[in-house]
């Protein structure tokens, strides 16, 4: 019989003896301004929007990182947070958008890197951050003393000096995402495609290239291909380390580059044909909207199969594995082909639609979609176990590995599947409901148990599938969710960029371990150790240590004080922590990894609380 316990704090009795109230904040911080918005970034710097300008707090530490009230007030859509770096891009557009205010800040030290004002920029477009070199591009319009001459700079991100700056002629200007390849600084422009030496300043060469995205390196180094947009299909060249078009006219793809990658056999690209919107005969004569996979000699840019992949669907899954491509499909199905160009294997896998997960185990490599799963042989593509496993559709899909008792597990919103990891044997392990039409978005294989959890339910299940506890706290209303972070793996995980062509040329298709998140984390936090600043150095310690949820879980929940956050021990559901936050409505923010609670306490000031205590 399931027991729901829904904790009434002035009544706890034994459940609430190592429970603490905790509403004196353990920081305030007074912004000066109205408040507007906060945003924890990856770097665990809280970011502050207000009527004056920008404001930043860090965990743990008195007073403000910094304030910059000259910008006046930011709009949300004038900010850009670069994924996983200290870095924070503010652009403001001047009056009838003729200049522009482009800054980088380093929120970690909270010091200003670039500035068009001071740098001597009378206009700038959004900056290009080169990782993990960690330069800044900035191309835009010097000012009235350098006669508005289009300009492109480079700026060190480590001290935020400039190392070089090169004019362009008359009133050329970038239309693309430039690039440093081999020295060289290549730069798609309205006139071609340039290389600046960065050493002399000097043009080594032009291209005849217009309305390029981006260029991505070759395997040398040296050379490289130019992604060119040509209406709603793109061509992709190849250029010379002397700037020579090596491809004539180039190759053109139907649909738009979403992954390009270039294999020691030849360059792999998925392009993207979009629903032309048509109807009838119209519609039968349009290109079909599906993904369409190419493989291209990269000496001569011809294709090398007679015969692409059928995807019939768009590619959501795409890796590159040592003896071909395997890819999966967001409408179902998984296949994988040869650098030749022939099926690896015997028939195209049919799965359900929308793949979750595609990862590697000991046995094979297992995918989980909205209604099956499988560990299938990556040679031949076909099922290590006697019979398919099958569910009825997942109203939300989450797993994970038990390695105690070496099986998979699947929640499917409503019951937990187990599968046996060597015989393929599958069973219903547990069915359960939580509260609030909640189904679990998180499960984890602890010590003492299964535990699944959701906003407002927690529920520990013993290894045979018997419920050990089952604690939900009621949701104050939806309109209290203002700003609401709570996973640690959320804040934790790689943030792709939301620029498409820095996406195409700079994926990394890289098939992983299943539950591997460990090891991603520590790659991470290596790849911000390998760069040599105080920020990046303080990044790679955040993301070493120990998240402060991996043993509590923290709730939004109306207790009988008023509205509150619980923090809920999470193997054994027992209550530690209990702040009363007073507001119907609160705005708050918590950084569940480094164990911060940032609560509006009124419109200048914000109070913080230190939830690992």
């Amino acid at each position: 019989m399931r027991h729901i316990k829904i904790f009434v704090f002035l009544l706890a009795g034994s459940l609430m003896l190592n429970a603490q109230k905790a509403e004196t904040p353990d920081f305030t911080y007074d912004i000066g301004g109205k408040i507007d918005q906060m945003t924890l970034t990856s770097s665990g710097v809280m970011l502050i929007t207000h009527g004056k300008g920008l404001a930043g707090v860090k965990p743990g530490q008195d007073g403000l990182v910094f304030n910059f009230d000259d910008y006046g007030k930011v709009k949300q859509e004038e900010i850009f947070i670069v994924p996983n770096t200290p870095y924070v891009m503010v652009g403001q557009a001047g009056f009838g958008g003729i200049a522009a205010k482009q800054s980088v800040i380093d929120v970690v030290s909270g010091k200003r890197l670039f500035d068009t004002k001071a740098n001597g920029w009378k206009a700038a477009g959004r900056p290009t951050l080169m990782m993990p070199e960690n330069k800044l591009i900035v191309s835009g319009q010097r000012t009235a003393k350098e006669k508005y001459t289009q300009a492109v700079g480079i700026y060190d991100m480590g001290t935020g000096k400039e190392i070089k700056l090169f004019k362009l002629k008359g009133s050329n200007s970038l239309t693309g995402r430039p690039s440093i390849i081999d020295g060289g600084v290549i730069l798609p422009t309205f006139k071609g495609i340039y290389r600046i030496d960065m050493n002399t300043g000097a043009e080594n060469w032009v291209v005849d290239l217009k309305n390029v995205a981006y260029v991505i390196p070759d395997k040398d180094g040296k050379s490289m291909y130019a992604v060119q947009g040509k209406g709603k299909n793109h061509m992709v060249h190849k250029i010379s380390a002397s700037g020579a078009q090596i491809w004539g006219e180039g190759k053109k793809l139907k649909g738009v580059v979403s992954n390009f990658e270039v294999t020691p056999k030849g360059l792999a690209i998925v392009s993207d044909v979009a629903d032309s919107g048509k109807k009838g005969l119209g519609k039968l004569a349009s290109a079909k909207a599906q993904s369409n996979i190419s493989f291209l000699s990269s000496s001569t840019g011809e294709d090398l199969w007679e015969k692409a992949p059928k995807t019939k669907g768009y590619v959501q899954h795409f890796y590159i594995v040592d003896d071909g491509i395997l890819f999966g499909v967001g409408e179902g199905g998984i296949n994988k082909i040869s650098f030749d160009g022939n099926p690896l294997f015997k028939k195209p896998l049919k799965t359900g639609e929308n793949i979750h997960t595609m990862a590697l185990t000991k046995q094979g490599m297992i995918y989980i979609t909205d209604t099956d799963a499988d560990i299938i042989n990556l040679d031949t593509g076909e099922s290590i176990w006697s019979k398919p496993i099958k569910y009825k559709k997942a109203k939300a899909v989450t797993s994970t590995y038990d390695e105690a008792h070496s099986r998979f597990l699947i929640s499917t919103g409503d019951e937990m599947i187990a599968i046996d990891e060597n015989s393929g044997d599958i069973s219903t392990l547990a069915t359960y409901k939580f509260d609030e039409k909640e189904y679990p978005t998180g499960i984890d294989a602890r010590n003492g148990g299964l535990l699944l959890t959701s906003d407002q339910n927690m529920m520990m299940l013993d290894f045979d599938g018997s419920e050990k506890f089952h604690e939900y706290y009621r949701s104050p209303g939806k309109s209290a969710f203002a700003i609401v972070a709570l996973s640690a793996l959320a804040l934790a995980s790689t943030a792709a960029m939301a620029d498409a062509s820095f996406q195409a040329g700079a994926n990394k298709n890289y098939l992983g371990q299943y539950n591997q998140y460990g090891a991603q984390k520590q790659r991470e936090a290596d790849a911000f150790a390998a760069i040599a600043t105080a920020s990046f150095n303080e990044m790679a310690k955040r993301f070493n240590a120990t998240a402060a949820t991996e043993n509590a879980q923290f709730i939004l929940t109306k207790l009988d004080d008023g509205i509150g956050l619980v923090k809920v021990n999470k193997d054994s559901g027992v209550v530690e922590k209990e702040i009363i936050l007073k507001d119907k409505k609160p705005t708050y923010e918590v950084d569940g990894f480094g164990g911060y609670l940032y609560y509006l306490a009124n419109s200048n000031s914000i109070y913080a609380y230190n939830l690992k205590k």
